[in-house]
């Protein structure tokens, strides 16, 4: 009798016996290949000091701000933030669970429903929206080192002239910035979880000491904090604005595999996300918020970005303590949230030939192309526009997903099978179609609203829309195969 090439733990996570097995197949290369049990070493503090890095972050810190500045008052920003980070948190954990129990990353696990080459449409569908954000986070983080060099450096913002309405030396400055990343990328994801772990208590204390500064100089938290917000106007912006915050977080919801796949336990990963994701979102927001507030009193403007608060500093030892947490922050957030996932992707396209340094590098250079810098020039574009647009798309994924492994497969994949070996999630030329149909249907409806007016309300919905009709019509869809998927 054979022996069983599949070891089940007694705490359900799963592992090949002979994992140099798949090494031949098509589909296979190291940095997508299952991770061993004995690897599996990540705590419930790495999960939560992963939240924790990439929660502080300043699109964090200026979202509520923007839905303050939208009409909202300070408390309807933050409950509206606090519940679409708890809407989120649903499908990001019914998504990290086969990444802990099979140790396999996002676009491994989207071959189950997707087929082994369908795969390929939800890992570039995320890994592009990866590239816009690693875009925009690369821009702040180059705006930080700009204004640090600036309070060195004499006339080091004039000093080459101006090109497309912006300092060569900020330029520059993102172009430092954007290498930063991809050297730390080039290095591993060893070096990946201690920046998170350096990261999340040290940005999280400097933002506490800002806030205590903001508020003793001020005497007070300001007026942002006494505004009821425009009448009316939550009723106008819930919706949108609580598709905006969910969406902020969309992107995660699909790839958290490639995180949770080194869990040491399905209940640490858990915990870990349950107690840092909403609190952490929320308490940064609102110290946003405050800070906010108290520099309309200290300089007669509300400042919602802390690079341009940070710059008015006259002591430079203060400006470079403040520059430097803002480019440990956005890098921190960054690698984990806008390189991990993409650089997997990439490498599931073409595995032999894309490795998890290429695929990195091929988002950097995605990334300036996409022209963060106009994505981030209006907070209310920012919000309604790029947030809300791509939230619909990737809910359209995160139902598939769920459905399939939750409904039709009841949490049973074929490990091997992920790899190309048997015929398991092979399908019609590698592509399951009711998954894609699914998936194109759900995001064309949700994103309808943005050419035909009269489905805007369905716009405002975009994600849940997404979400609901992609897992409905594919559970329809396949309901004539559950018993050959399972």
């Amino acid at each position: 009798m054979s022996e069983d090439p599949i070891i089940s733990h007694a705490d359900g996570r799963v592992e090949l016996r002979s994992p140099e097995a798949l090494e031949a197949s098509p589909l296979y290369n190291h940095d997508l290949a299952p991770v061993p049990v004995s690897k599996r070493t990540w705590s419930t503090w790495d999960y939560a000091a992963l939240w924790i890095s990439m929660a502080h972050c300043i699109p964090t810190y200026t979202m509520a701000s923007g839905l303050i500045g939208a009409g909202m008052s300070w408390w309807q920003a933050l409950f509206t933030i606090l519940l679409g980070n708890l809407i989120v948190l649903g499908p990001i954990l019914a998504n990290s669970h086969p990444g802990t129990k099979y140790g396999i990353p996002f676009p491994v696990l989207a071959r189950a429903a997707y087929g082994v080459s369908g795969s390929n449409l939800p890992a570039l569908m995320r890994a592009l929206i990866a590239c816009g954000w690693f875009g925009i986070n690369a821009w702040i983080g180059g705006y930080a080192l700009q204004t640090f060099f600036a309070s060195l450096i004499p006339g080091w913002t004039d000093m080459l002239g101006s090109a497309n309405g912006y300092p060569v030396t900020q330029w520059i400055s993102f172009l430092l910035f954007w290498g930063l990343n991809i050297l730390i990328i080039y290095k591993g994801m060893e070096l990946v979880r201690r920046l998170e772990r350096f990261a999340a208590p040290f940005v999280l204390v400097m933002t506490a000491i800002l806030v205590g500064w903001a508020i003793w100089k001020a005497g007070g938290l300001g007026p942002i904090m006494a505004s009821e917000g425009k009448p009316g106007a939550f009723g106008e912006l819930f919706i949108p604005s609580l598709t905006a915050t969910i969406g902020f977080w969309a992107t995660l919801s699909l790839n958290m595999p490639d995180f949770t796949r080194y869990g040491r336990s399905q209940r640490e990963q858990a915990i870990g996300q349950i107690v840092a994701l909403p609190s952490t979102m929320t308490i940064f927001a609102a110290m946003g918020i405050m800070i906010t507030s108290a520099t309309v009193i200290i300089y007669g403007k509300a400042i919602d970005n802390p690079i341009a608060l940070g710059g008015l500093f006259e002591n430079r030892a203060i400006v470079a303590v403040v520059m430097f947490t803002v480019v440990i922050a956005t890098l921190a957030v960054n690698i984990a949230a806008n390189v991990v996932s993409p650089a997997n992707d990439f490498a599931n396209v073409f595995p032999k030939k894309i490795d998890f340094k290429r695929g990195g590098l091929i988002t950097g250079v995605i990334g300036i192309a996409m022209f963060p810098w106009e994505l981030t020039k209006d907070s209310n574009a920012y919000i309604f526009g790029w947030l809300l647009g791509y939230s619909g798309s990737l809910g359209s994924v995160a139902g598939v997903l769920i459905v399939d492994y939750w409904v039709i497969r009841k949490r049973q994949l074929d490990l091997r099978g992920l790899y190309g070996v048997g015929d398991a999630y092979v399908y019609t030329a590698g592509w399951n179609m009711p998954a894609v149909i699914a998936t194109l249907v759900g995001a064309a409806v949700a994103l309808l609203g943005v050419f035909w007016p009269p489905m805007k309300p369905i716009y405002d919905w975009s994600w849940f829309v997404g979400f609901g009709l992609a897992g409905g019509l594919y559970w329809l869809l396949m309901r004539g195969r559950i018993a050959h998927a399972r």
